[in-house]
């Protein structure tokens, strides 16, 4: 099959690819965009959400919201973000984005100067390099597994870091955590205390921003907080900001309703950083979704409709999980690898020339996105009974490759996500 060409992410061409597929009657499985699909095919929806959606009034959806949002909307995401860390909360300020891609961009914007660069994983979203080079900052990555792929490799964070501080005086490093795109790996506690001590450490050289690309917190058991638990210790030495998104949460993808969290104990400094992203979303969008905000308010702020959504949202875990050990049971079948996946949206196979072997794929109907040295696999959107064909071709196509991956067959198991903590 001829080369996919495309103008924007891969991701959305492989999906319109295998969009135009099925629509000529070829049976493809489509385990490209992270969406959540449930095992009909149909796109999953939260009941709860869209009946908040329906009683918002016209006059919600139809009139501006300020630049910054609506108000009670910033408010409400930092609760969301900051429940129980009163101190933080006090700390912190919001913007309302389009999307955690809104909040990423702004963050880019806003904390590091023109041609200077960021530092991320290894395996990351690959949009990150589209937004890099959008803003015209540059990405720069360090290795995100250890040798053997058993476990977040915190030398080469230091490593990476140690150079981008030499070079350019000032870092930001985003981190996309817990349920990892692509990997659905979640940091253990043991691996965001280790990566606290490395921030800390180089914040004495120069200004350092961490940006927590925090999209799947409420498909993880314990949310932010392993993350927060080891930097709120360090709000007076690094500035920690969050990209915040309903798109994931509510599953609400084309909603483009998001924030950009900034905590930051210095008053002025806060206020400085609040004025400055507000300054760059007039400047970009001028303005969010007013009705998309209004409705967020009421499912983000009262207790009987959170419970109702955090009810809805669990059948959906459920349905992750259930794949994802379907998946797991299958790749140890074929003596294929992949990270512990702890929950999200995606899963990732380890695998020699990637692209190749997604070229493969494509050709038998299957599509997956190639990384370096892995593939991608939307598990959030391939219906239970499709997984079966996904591995089979996979396995046949690293054969086809010319060589089978030869580590570890799995690092760990696809538990059941226990319950979120505090029931958020």
């Amino acid at each position: 099959m001829n080369p996919v060409v495309f103008g924007d992410d891969l991701t959305f061409a492989l999906g319109r690819e295998v969009a135009s597929r099925k629509a000529r009657g070829e049976s493809c499985v489509d385990a490209t965009v992270g969406v959540l699909m449930d095992n009909d095919g149909e796109l999953a929806v939260l009941p709860t959400v869209v009946d908040v959606f329906r009683e918002t009034p016209p006059a919600e959806w139809a009139a501006y919201a300020a630049t910054t949002g609506l108000d009670g909307f910033c408010e409400a995401v930092i609760e969301d973000c900051l429940f129980g860390r009163p101190t933080l909360r006090e700390h912190a300020v919001a913007i309302a984005t389009p999307g955690a891609t809104g909040a990423l961009r702004t963050a880019l914007r806003t904390f590091l100067d023109r041609n200077q660069a960021f530092l991320t994983t290894s395996l990351t979203w690959s949009a990150y390099p589209i937004i890099a080079q959008a803003t015209e900052r540059r990405l720069i990555r360090f290795r995100m597994f250890r040798d053997g792929h058993q476990g977040f490799d915190v030398e080469d964070l230091d490593r990476e870091l140690d150079r981008l501080m030499a070079m350019q005086g000032r870092a930001l490093v985003l981190l996309n955590d817990p349920c990892n795109n692509p990997t659905g790996y979640t940091m253990s506690r043991g691996d965001w205390l280790a990566v606290a001590e490395v921030l800390e450490r180089h914040s004495k050289r120069g200004p350092i921003a961490v940006v927590l690309d925090a999209v799947y917190g409420a498909f993880a058991p314990e949310g932010l907080n392993p993350a927060l638990d080891a930097l709120e210790p360090l709000a007076d030495q690094v500035l920690l900001t969050i990209a915040w998104s309903a798109s994931k949460t509510f599953t609400c993808y084309g909603l483009r309703a998001g924030a950009l969290v900034a905590i930051a104990p210095d008053r002025a400094v806060r206020n400085s950083v609040r004025d400055t992203i507000a300054c760059h979303c007039c400047g970009t969008w001028a303005n969010c979704n007013r009705g998309a905000l209004a409705a967020l308010i009421r499912l983000l702020q009262e207790p009987r409709l959170r419970a109702a959504v955090a009810c809805d949202r669990e059948v959906f875990i459920d349905l992750l999980a259930q794949r994802s050990a379907a998946f797991e049971q299958a790749i140890e079948e074929h003596a294929l690898c992949r990270p512990t996946y702890k929950g999200g949206f995606f899963t990732s196979v380890f695998v020699p020339e990637a692209a190749q072997v997604a070229s493969v794929l494509r050709d038998e109907g299957v599509y997956v996105v190639p990384l370096e040295g892995a593939v991608r696999i939307a598990l959030s959107a391939v219906r239970s009974d499709d997984l079966p064909r996904l591995v089979t071709a996979l396995a046949r196509a690293v054969e086809r490759g010319g060589r089978r991956y030869s580590g570890v067959r799995s690092l760990g198991p696809a538990a059941r996500p226990a319950r979120r903590a505090n029931g958020r």
